[in-house]
């Protein structure tokens, strides 16, 4: 690498060449810190007064030689001509008169031709070879002789004797090097082929401007030429360590003082650390500066400091941590700062560290930094004597985990729960046990929980669960009033619950390993079935709120505006969210979800990110983007590890399966089930996703007992735990279906007539789908009225794949009763649905006129929202009902308009589209209808 920025000391040197050629002796002293490039200069010295026929004599100093006496003068020596010089000759004066014989003897060399000796590591030479190095310099005013001496600038003291001595000396021409600036290190990386000046800018920030740095930077760029980032076990790490080693004497505990401390290190803390006093510890951290290694006190790039810490031994990090915990404490430093030299260090030992761990655990999840906050109460919990404090503890671990990763959450919970069943906890910690295990969906171990409790002590749910407002619908429940939160459709409707009607068939249907031990025996002989079902103790934060949906929705709303993914804890938030989304709707809340999950990723929150991508999956799923579904659902089962034991990762992976079947994937989801899941954890709320999954594969699979099975275990769980919405999971439209299947039509019917009874029917959702199946069991003319009613509602729902499947079925009864053109425009919308959906399976199903369509891609100029700009009102109402298939006269009976006007509004619309016939209407527009 190129000289750049030494023109200045090059040409000094090229002078003091010139005078010792013409027999004018003069001394160069060449001063820098380390690395920045004295050796070099000095290598370039040598070189040239070699080239011009000088006798070049070189020495090094060396910190390990530094006590042996004459070692320096014996390397000039060792140089010359064969017995020119013998700098060990003792005169009979004693020292001074050796010193005299050894100048007279270079001066004697000098008469035959100039001599230049080299000196590096100036500061290292022995005592006495620097001795006689001056008084040679002090003989030579008018010899042919130049000393170059170079030495470091490292802080140490110097002896003031000889640096007086040094700096008296006549015709003493002073060097100092400085690091390079960032003009000359973009200089160098051009040189290289870099032009990129971010990379420029880079490089300097990290050297410091220490050529030996950037130099190991460029060997780093070589092996990984995309990546300018200092690597601290590359060419850069060792390049560092090679300055603190040659930088003498205790610089290197300063660096390992320093590492450690990192944002806390002053120089006062750095001194108490490496055991050496304040006054030189500063002076080295200066040198270290001055060398480009440090930036005040602290490494200029973490590469660096990470080398450090790399190389030091565990058992002297670890005493360091110790010291540092210490240090800083008592030096007033903040709880998390300290904790981390604690957890660093394992330490527990003195009286102020686990309330030190504790306040800095809590800090730091305001801060968004669990991970680090679980390390803290974990190495608290090691500190901790009382049994109950361990288990508040652990409670709280717990809820930390559940920020990282829900397997381990709910594992830690599940340790909890062995200690509450072995009534190790007093009340408030079991009620907390049971807060979070509602938290997590896990209910009936929850109420398990809660049985251990006195009456008195049974307070189960309070505002951190609830989160105190409209949005959950309710307040603090009680065991005493919990059946007063919620009655829900099946608590009226017991008596004509069509779980109850299956007196024969569930003995083939619904296998007893589908049902919980505790309800194998209904009181209606019927297993499984049950007779009241309020809402249970811990159900309450899983409700959705009575009344108005659409009060719900924007109470919802305007909880979360004013709430975030980074609050205390997540319940809340998940709640309001699926509010929104049951009730208020997928496109709502659509935007929520994707800004609480970026919320949570800025947090580094990935397992309450597991959360809100759940609920952003289902409502992809509920708009019938289902390849966005399937990527929102592979993404929170690959942003934590995962853990078969874990229910809410069964709660994803339900989503997951239901995308990838109605993708036609079946072979993905076969593989998914093949995953061992506990049948424990499908008793969490979270766990009926993944029954829902797999009931709807089995049904795919034509394993229709299986799948109704499944359905069946979900209505139970929901009923007996008081959360039975059809908005949520309409789990009885699913067992009609598997029913339906089974030539069953007359209890299909039962369960498709109840869910229409409930006051979730209002929904546009539930009632599509309802209606749908509804229309399945009955002659063509009344299929023919229900499905239409179905996809109008389906419309407003605006789920794209079951509007494809009820217009499908749609075009099958129009064509049934003898309607083949109206058919044929209904089928070719299905068609089109369900292909921008990507359910190829569904796609297929549908019936054709000729020859299927091929997906077109849209007009270049025309997108969904550009189509309906393009037309007025009028147009696009009447462009959007004749693309669903409504004929001209049933479009003026809806719009209260002529038939005549219905032609003119077509044609005119078909002009401005650039089409010629109905058949060509973009298929987008069917959406529109919704608001027809």
């Amino acid at each position: 690498m190129k000289l750049v920025e030494r023109a200045v000391e090059q040409e000094a040197l090229e002078s003091a060449l010139a005078a010792c050629g013409a027999g004018r002796g003069a001394t160069v002293l060449v001063e820098a810190a380390v690395g920045c490039g004295k050796s070099e200069l000095l290598a370039r010295v040598a070189e040239r007064a070699a080239f011009q026929g000088a006798v070049v004599l070189r020495a090094t100093g060396s910190a390990a030689e530094s006590g042996l006496p004459l070692g320096a003068l014996s390397q000039v020596a060792a140089g010359a001509p064969p017995g020119a010089l013998d700098p060990r000759h003792q005169g009979a004066g004693g020292r001074g008169e050796s010193m005299e014989l050894f100048s007279s003897a270079v001066r004697r060399l000098a008469g035959q031709g100039p001599v230049v000796i080299c000196v590096d590591d100036w500061q290292h030479a022995d005592h006495l070879s620097r001795h006689y190095l001056l008084h040679l310099a002090h003989a030579a005013r008018t010899a042919g002789i130049l000393l170059v001496l170079a030495r470091s600038l490292d802080g140490r003291e110097a002896d003031p004797v000889l640096d007086t001595e040094l700096i008296r000396l006549p015709r003493l021409v002073r060097l100092r090097l400085s690091p390079l600036s960032p003009v000359a290190v973009a200089e160098l990386l051009r040189d290289e082929g870099i032009e990129d000046e971010e990379a420029h800018r880079g490089i300097h920030h990290a050297s410091g401007g220490n050529p030996l740095l950037v130099r190991a930077l460029l060997d780093d760029l070589r092996g990984a030429p995309e990546d300018t980032r200092p690597q601290q076990d590359g060419a850069f790490g060792r390049a560092l360590l090679a300055c603190l080693q040659r930088n003498g004497s205790g610089t290197v505990e300063l660096a390992n003082a320093l590492a450690v401390l990192d944002d806390l290190a002053t120089p006062g803390h750095a001194a108490a650390l490496a055991g050496a006093p304040v006054s030189r510890t500063a002076r080295m951290a200066e040198a270290l500066g001055a060398a480009g290694l440090l930036d005040g006190v602290r490494f200029r790039h973490p590469a660096a400091r990470a080398a450090v810490l790399d190389r030091m031994a565990p058992a002297h990090r670890t005493a360091l941590h110790r010291t540092a915990a210490a240090v800083v404490h008592a030096d007033g430093a903040d709880a998390p700062a300290v904790a981390e030299h604690l957890v660093a260090a394992r330490d527990v030992s003195r009286p102020w560290a686990v309330p030190v761990l504790r306040s800095a655990a809590a800090q730091l999840l305001c801060a968004g930094r669990p991970r680090r906050a679980l390390a803290c109460l974990e190495l608290a919990g090691e500190g901790i004597d009382d049994a109950s404090a361990r288990h508040d503890n652990r409670l709280g671990l717990a809820e930390i985990a559940s920020r990282i990763d829900p397997g381990d959450a709910e594992l830690r919970l599940s340790a909890a729960l062995e200690h509450a069943r072995a009534r190790r906890t007093g009340p408030a910690g079991t009620s907390a046990l049971a807060r979070l295990l509602i938290g997590q969906g896990r209910l009936d171990e929850a109420e398990e929980v809660l049985g251990l409790l006195d009456a008195d002590d049974r307070v189960i749910v309070d505002d951190r669960v609830t989160g105190g407002d409209a949005v959950t619908g309710g307040d603090a429940v009680t065991a005493g009033d919990r059946a007063s939160v919620y009655r829900g459709p099946c608590a009226e409707g017991a008596r004509t619950d069509p779980l109850d009607g299956l007196a024969a068939f569930p003995r083939r249907a619904a296998t007893r390993r589908h049902q919980a031990p505790h309800e194998r025996h209904g009181t209606s002989g019927v297993p499984g079935a049950t007779r009241e079902h309020p809402a249970g103790p811990g159900a309450a934060p899983w409700l959705l709120p009575d009344g108005s949906p659409a009060a719900a929705a924007a109470a919802a709303e305007a909880f979360l505006r004013g709430s975030s993914a980074g609050r205390a804890t997540i319940e809340p938030t998940v709640q309001a969210l699926r509010t929104l989304l049951y009730l208020g709707g997928a496109v709502r809340a659509l935007p929520w979800c994707r800004d609480l999950v970026e919320e949570t990723e800025r947090r580094a929150s990935p397992g309450w990110g597991v959360l809100l991508r759940t609920l952003h999956a289902e409502a992809l799923l509920r708009q019938g983007d289902l390849d966005g579904a399937e990527r929102e659902a592979l993404a929170a089962l690959e942003s934590v590890p995962r853990s078969p034991g874990s229910a809410t990762m069964c709660g994803v992976t339900g989503v997951l399966m239901r995308a990838r079947l109605a993708l036609g994937r079946t072979d993905s989801v076969a593989a998914e089930l093949a995953r061992p899941v506990p049948e424990t954890l499908l008793g969490s709320v979270h766990g009926l996703a993944y029954l829902r999954a797999r009931g709807q594969f089995h049904l795919a699979t034509s394993r229709h007992h299986a799948a109704l099975g499944d359905f069946l275990e979900i209505g139970r769980r929901m009923r007996r735990w008081g959360l039975d919405r059809p908005v949520v999971l309409p789990w009885r439209t699913d067992a009609a279906e598997a029913l339906y299947r089974l030539g069953e039509s007359a209890q299909a019917e039962r369960f498709v007539t109840q869910q229409l009874a409930t006051p979730d029917a209002v929904d546009p959702w539930v009632q599509g789908i309802s209606l749908r199946l509804r229309a399945t069991l009955q002659e063509p003319r009344k299929r023919q009225a229900l499905l239409a009613r179905a996809t109008e509602a389906l419309r407003r729902s605006g789920d794209r794949y079951e509007l494809a499947r009820a217009l499908g079925d749609f075009g099958n009864a129009l064509r049934d009763c003898g309607e083949s053109a109206r058919a044929a425009m209904v089928n070719r919308t299905a068609w089109h649905l369900a292909d921008e959906c990507g359910a190829h399976p569904l796609r297929n199903t549908v019936t054709l006129v000729g020859s299927p369509p091929a997906p077109a891609a849209p007009p270049v100029t025309a997108s969904f929202a550009e189509l309906a700009e393009q037309l007025s009102d009028s147009e696009r109402r009447v462009a959007a009902l004749a693309v669903r298939g409504d004929t001209n006269k049933e479009i003026a009976g809806k719009l209260f308009i002529t038939v005549s006007t219905v032609e003119q509004h077509l044609t005119r619309a078909y002009r401005k589209l650039g089409i010629t016939r109905r058949q060509d209407l973009p298929v987008e527009l069917q959406l529109i209808a919704a608001e027809v």
